[in-house]
């Protein structure tokens, strides 16, 4: 470790803070997180933290996420200004005209939403939890909202219910395509191919395994193969190399980045810890609407 990573964790200790980072952060943040994980393990850690202070290393959405979760607690984003454009598709009042247009739908969110869209919706999913979520409500028509491509997805997975869809989508998974993922499959004829279910219909029907980041991990070290192309954000390809250096591990695509994801810096992080400044404040109603749909989410996954 740097001497700024020895810092953080010092402080860290002495301010009483869990560090929670996302695999698509950079490596030396990952390096000084209590737990690197995907979204929904991000929700599960954050509701069970002992500790007063939760540092989030991540973007927006999941620091609320800590907050709806965890009301009692501090909770600081290190990166302010780290939002997610999927997240900024949908608004509460695209999810009361969806309703009105489907009153006998369940409404299920994807967890990469605000407090407030929560708030409106019946339940909240992740991308490893979504079709247990959607098979476990007894509503024959669910509004899924806002990812069109992890909705699509889960729609191909229960034919037994109808998903309607939102337009919404992650523009880092969506960018991705066929012809990229054809390319890739040439380049490397040895690789599997493990891709998350955010990527495109037409990308997702070349891959040898569709899951969550987690799951994508998961399915990189525990299978046989030694060769991987891995499609999903360019930070669960970095730490797959430094968790396995025995095995290869290409981009799906170059430029497989979030920018946002990338914004929270180790000067960052030891700031907020100095400072306690960054707070996430939330709406006391909002918030307690929100914690129904995602203690709904823990509940129905565990």
């Amino acid at each position: 470790m740097n001497d700024l990573q020895k810092q953080i964790q010092l402080l860290k200790k002495e301010k009483d803070a869990l560090i929670l980072a996302h695999y698509y952060q950079t490596m030396d943040v990952q390096e000084i997180a209590d737990h690197v994980c995907d979204s929904f393990e991000m929700a599960r850690l954050a509701s069970t933290a002992s500790e007063k202070l939760l540092i989030i290393c991540g973007v927006r959405f999941m620091a609320e996420s800590a907050k709806i979760l965890n009301p009692t607690k501090t909770v600081l984003l290190p990166a302010p200004d780290a939002g997610c454009p999927m997240a900024d598709m949908i608004t509460p009042n695209d999810v009361t005209a969806l309703r009105k247009t489907y009153p006998e739908a369940a409404v299920v969110c994807y967890v990469n939403t605000s407090a407030a869209v929560k708030a409106v919706c019946d339940i909240c999913c992740t991308s490893s939890s979504a079709e247990r979520i959607v098979n476990a409500l007894p509503e024959k028509q669910i509004i899924f909202v806002p990812d069109r491509n992890l909705g699509a997805y889960i729609s191909s997975k229960v034919p037994g219910k109808e998903i309607i869809l939102f337009d919404g989508c992650c523009p880092i998974h969506d960018f991705i395509t066929e012809k990229d993922t054809l390319d890739a499959k040439k380049r490397y004829p040895a690789a599997k191919l493990l891709v998350h279910p955010e990527c495109k219909m037409e990308v997702l029907r070349h891959a040898d395994y569709i899951g969550s980041t987690a799951g994508i991990i998961k399915e990189a070290l525990e299978s046989d193969n030694d060769e991987y192309i891995i499609g999903t954000e360019t930070g669960v390809t970095n730490r797959l190399s430094e968790l396995a250096p025995d095995r290869k591990f290409h981009p799906l695509a170059s430029g497989f980045i979030c920018q946002d994801m990338k914004k929270t810096l180790l000067t960052d992080i030891l700031v907020s810890l100095e400072n306690g400044c960054f707070e996430i404040k939330l709406d006391e109603k909002e918030m307690e609407a929100a914690r129904k749909s995602l203690m709904r989410m823990v509940e129905v996954s565990l």
